[in-house]
């Protein structure tokens, strides 16, 4: 089994966009989509982000500190995955409760890289 990451990216908060009703049955939704990951074995970890936060860059040599703007998408949350391959990985992704309740979600599938493979140096998890 291989790790992957999927980067959750909305354009809107949930708590916002949503009724209450429908933001509770969101959030249930997604609680069943971890227990279910869990139970196969295939969740590492999950969690929502905040939404506030800063940007940090490296600039022309200098490291610039800022609020996160407003009209840059959410990053929503992160699920810290492990399957098979890049495809399996890919429809665990789809059957994420994000698409059936925010239409504008993004879910980036991303392989973690364990191994180094210029220097060998193994990451640690």
């Amino acid at each position: 089994m291989k790790e992957y990451m999927f980067f959750i990216r909305k354009k809107n908060d949930s708590v916002e966009s949503l009724s209450p009703y429908r933001h509770l049955k969101f959030l249930k939704s997604c609680e069943n989509y971890i227990n279910n990951l869990k139970s196969k074995g295939q969740l590492i970890s999950a969690q929502p982000i905040e939404y506030g936060g800063k940007v940090i860059s490296g600039q022309n040599g200098k490291i610039i500190n800022k609020q996160l703007r407003e009209s840059l998408d959410f990053m929503g949350g992160y699920y810290h995955i492990l399957a098979k391959d890049l495809e399996e990985a890919t429809e665990i992704a789809m059957s994420n409760p994000e698409f059936e309740y925010n239409d504008d979600t993004i879910i980036e599938v991303r392989p973690i890289k364990a191994i180094e493979q210029i220097t060998g140096f193994v990451y640690p998890n």
